[in-house]
């Protein structure tokens, strides 16, 4: 290994870490104060890169000038932050703490089509900065002066975040509500305008992190996905709150990236290992081994309980005679899609892809609702039925039938594996830990040419001639509706009165006898493998499995139909798979902006319905029950 290149990548890493510091100090400080797990950090990261962009071109042709136009940029961004928690984020705060990441998720599809009507679709790679745009050397080798100057950029702003929030009274307040926000609030303390100081400085960071990028990174569509990836790693690796611990967390990371890109292939007892493709997952694999032995972090602590969640969840009660009339007249419905075919001939595959995509959404829900297990990951899962039921008719040659049948076992076991290590967490923790898990899936199927297909995924993957067409559909349509009885049967089982009994209260359960760790483990398995049924009928849906069936956006789908559906209600993660389903449709053949046509009606959703489309719903209907009770108690 040469020593100058690999000095040349260490001193990379340590300006590529003050540009994730800088996006997940933002990121840290919103979460450790609102609880809000904001997907649209990465967002504001993206067009801080595109406003500095524009401002720059305007006024940057001097070092005042670039410099102003970056800060410029960042102060913009931070008052587009205080605008989202002011119009937006104060009216859910009493929400379910995933539900709030719902709304942050439609912001992420508004601004990715704000960012594409206004700047268009390609990349645009800012000027270098004046007086900063040659390079020296180093042995040999050059280093950019740009890139020095970020490596002290991080550390600077390190140091003025401690002194905020150290020594002043505003910092405290800060550090306090990092700890328990509800005591602050009963002291007195005014939370609104604390919480939008908050947004707004994390904004603000997040904005600058992207404007320092512009003579290194185009500005470009995708960066907003890419990035947040990176920075919820560094938070949690860090711990919640802990800004030192997410400028370590940073240097760790970026040092283990250039680590592996110095190192190039190595060779060892005549195995090739190529390094530079660990790039992709080397985060998740740090994540993943820190919070196995350290469950809060690096310099994290455990996050203290929240007094004012979401209402109490009340028990699950078995279904009335209307409810099982009305199920019947779906079901009818359904049946008779085909048959309706020549008049809608694409009624049939919309519907296929409903009824997979709710099966998905009810193994999600199956560990999130009566489980209380949340997951950032499940696509691995599904991923898994996916790869597994193509991979053994392709290179096994099993049949269709029994490809589809031993594919969920195959995504058990990668959930009975990945879950041993998850259910010793909780909250965000184990969330993100269920993340790197998918990732690492994600990275293997994503690289591995030989046996999975690498980028290109695997093609080809049919059903037989006589289960084609209708016959597929209906074939589907009997499965999921069979998996979704089983699902509910095992929730009115006892071991589904457990699983509720070790999500309502640990120590009770613990104290009755349960052994939680156990049933939380047969849950997050029994999840793993339906999804994993889901991923199979899938494949065969669509004759392919490619990469993006275990990436970060197929397990924030699953979310996103759950969550729109209601987590409270059974039936809520069919209706948020149809809603999610027929809207991207719909606004897919719309326009050319159906991101931000299908954000906004998802954020009107959240608004209108904070406990779920389902759950409004059963919640009307339960209000007028007990207004006819009251009306006849009175007559009588």
């Amino acid at each position: 290994m040469d020593l100058s290149g690999l000095i040349v990548q260490l001193l990379n890493g340590l300006a590529e870490a003050s540009s994730l510091f800088l996006v997940a100090a933002g990121l840290s400080l919103i979460f450790g104060v609102t609880r809000i797990v904001n997907f649209a950090h990465g967002s504001l990261y993206m067009l801080g890169l595109y406003v500095a962009y524009t401002l720059v071109q305007s006024i940057g042709q001097t070092p005042l000038g670039f410099w102003a136009g970056l800060i410029a940029a960042a102060l913009l961004i931070g008052a587009l932050g205080a605008a989202i928690e002011i119009i937006l984020l104060r009216r859910i705060y009493r929400a379910p703490e995933l539900f709030q990441l719902l709304a942050t998720f439609a912001l992420v599809l508004i601004f990715n089509d704000a960012a594409l009507w206004l700047w268009g679709p390609e990349d645009l790679l800012g000027p270098l900065a004046p007086g900063l745009n040659g390079s020296f050397q180093i042995l040999g080798r050059y280093f950019p002066w740009y890139d020095l100057v970020l490596i002290f950029i991080g550390p600077v702003v390190l140091g003025l975040l401690w002194l905020l929030l150290t020594r002043t009274r505003w910092g405290t307040l800060v550090r306090a509500a990092t700890q328990d926000r509800e005591m602050l609030g009963a002291l007195g303390v005014n939370q609104a305008w604390l919480f939008t100081g908050v947004f707004a400085l994390g904004a603000f960071l997040a904005g600058l992190g992207g404007a320092v990028q512009i003579p290194r990174v185009p500005a470009n569509l995708t960066l907003d996905i890419s990035v947040i990836g990176d920075a919820f790693v560094i938070v949690v690796v860090g711990g919640m709150g802990s800004i030192p611990g997410a400028y370590i967390a940073a240097l760790i990371i970026a040092e283990l990236k250039a680590l592996c890109i110095a190192l190039g292939t190595v060779s060892f007892a005549g195995v090739s290992f190529a390094f530079p493709k660990l790039t992709l997952v080397v985060e998740f694999i740090f994540m993943a081994i820190v919070l196995v032995f350290r469950p809060w972090g690096l310099f994290g602590r455990p996050q203290g309980h929240s007094r004012n969640s979401a209402p109490i969840e009340a028990p699950l009660r078995r279904s009335t005679t209307p409810f099982k009339v009305f199920i019947a007249a779906v079901i009818a419905v359904l049946i008779a899609i085909p048959l309706l075919s020549e008049w809608f001939p694409y009624a049939p595959v919309l519907m296929l892809d409903i009824i997979i995509a709710a099966l998905f959404a009810l193994s999600l829900h199956f560990m999130m609702g009566p489980g209380g297990m949340n997951s950032f990951g499940h696509a691995a899962y599904y991923g898994l039925g996916a790869y597994g039921a193509a991979l053994l008719l392709k290179e096994a040659a099993f049949s269709m039938g029994w490809a589809i049948a031993t594919a969920p076992l195959i995504a058990g076991v990668g959930a009975l594996v990945f879950g041993w290590f998850c259910i010793r967490l909780s909250g965000v923790y184990l969330a993100m830990l269920t993340l790197a898990f998918a990732q690492i899936v994600w990275s293997i199927v994503f690289q591995w040419d030989d046996f999975t297909g690498g980028s290109n995924g695997l093609i080809g993957i049919w059903p037989p001639a006589w289960l084609e067409g209708d016959t597929y559909y209906y074939f589907a349509l009997a499965i999921v509706l069979a998996a979704a009885l089983l699902l509910r049967r095992i929730l009115f089982s006892p071991f589904g009165y457990a699983m509720r009994s070790c999500r309502d209260s640990t120590l009770r359960a613990d104290a009755v006898g349960i052994d939680v760790k156990r049933v939380q483990w047969i849950t997050f398995v029994i999840a793993g493998v339906f999804a994993g049924l889901a991923g199979a009928l899938f494949v065969f849906s669509k004759g392919s499995a490619a990469p993006e069936v275990i990436s970060i956006s197929k397990s924030v789908d699953a979310l996103v139909m759950v969550l729109l559906g209601g987590v409270q209600t059974l039936i809520g993660p069919v209706v948020g798979a149809a809603t999610f389903k027929v809207l991207q449709d719909y606004f897919l053949g719309a326009t050319q902006y159906w991101h931000a046509m299908f954000g906004g009606v998802i954020l009107l959703l959240v608004l209108a319905f904070p406990q779920g489309i389902a759950g409004f719903f059963k919640q009307l209907f339960e209000n007028g029950d007990a207004r006819r009770l009251k009306v006849k108690e009175k007559a009588a």
